[in-house]
């Protein structure tokens, strides 16, 4: 059953084919975290310079949490013990989302599509450890 929850699927000659996942990197949770982190980078780049051991320091930080997280859950062996990596994962997501709000409000940038990013990993996170709770 673990295998069926922790899975890729490849497009091959038309056909679908869904293999175990063998690396965190394999998990579409993972890479769209990872690519959160990338344009939470991005963004940060252009806050204030007052800002570097603020928000910018703690935006990155919790950004980076959430990919750490679903990284370091893959390899747990138990499933109670992945769920608790995802779960703390989406603590550093709802943290992110507050920081997407403070960004807004103080007219640092448009958060608008890293709030949709984010709200995708949230959305697919907790089907996610869901699914490996329920297996």
């Amino acid at each position: 059953m673990k295998e069926d929850i922790e899975c890729r699927i490849q497009n091959i000659g038309g056909f679908m084919n869904i293999k175990p996942a063998q690396s965190f990197k394999d998990l579409l949770v993972w890479q769209k975290a990872h690519h959160f982190v990338l344009n939470a980078y991005e963004i940060s780049k252009k806050f204030p310079k007052s800002e570097i051991y603020g928000l910018t320091s703690q935006f990155r930080r919790a950004s980076i949490s959430i990919a750490a997280n679903i990284a370091e859950g893959f390899k747990k062996r138990g499933n109670k013990e992945k769920a608790r990596f995802y779960n703390i994962a989406q603590g550093s997501l709802e943290e992110c989302q507050y920081y997407l709000i403070l960004i807004k409000d103080l007219e640092y940038g448009n958060t608008d599509q890293l709030i949709k990013d984010l709200t995708e990993v949230s959305k697919m996170l907790e089907s996610y450890r869901k699914n490996i709770l329920n297996s």
